[in-house]
Parts: structure tokens; sequence; C-alpha cells
């Protein structure tokens, strides 16, 4: 129905879809989201950002290690 709308826009965003579909099916069917993702690396970009006067890299990653803590990611379709 999309191919038919005569916005540009709408087309664009129907042909992505169909492209992803199977991706987007996977996703939904094993309840997968990055929110947790993005909010870590949205905490590690603001360590970084309060790093900046640090002499060296190995000091910044030092804090994002003592802040964030050992990450382990459990996918929610493994037992």
């Amino acid at each position: 129905m999309v191919q038919r709308c005569r916005i540009p826009q709408f087309v664009k965003v129907g042909k992505t879809i169909k492209k992803h579909l199977d991706g987007i099916k996977a996703a939904v069917d094993r309840g997968l989201a990055n929110g947790r993702h993005e909010g870590l690396n949205n905490k590690v970009r603001l360590i970084i950002r309060r790093a900046y006067g640090f002499h060296s890299a190995d000091n910044a990653l030092a804090m994002i290690m003592l802040t964030c803590g050992p990450v382990t990611v459990k996918l929610p379709y493994h037992a």
C-alpha cells in the first residue's frame, strides 16, 4: 500500500521496513531491544566528556570501568 502513496518519505519508510522485515520480526519474537546498550553508551559518552582533562586514555577507561562496572549482557532467549 505504501508504494502507491504520493508522499516520497512514506515510500522510503515502506521500502526500508520491507528490506529489514525479517530482522524486525526476529527482534519482536525474541524480545530484543537495544535500550540497555543505548543507556550504557550514553553513560560512557558522558564519562568521556568529563574525562577531557585526563592525561591518558587509560585514565578515562579506568573511570568507565569504575562507574559502569563489569558489564555482562544476558540475552533474553538464552537460558
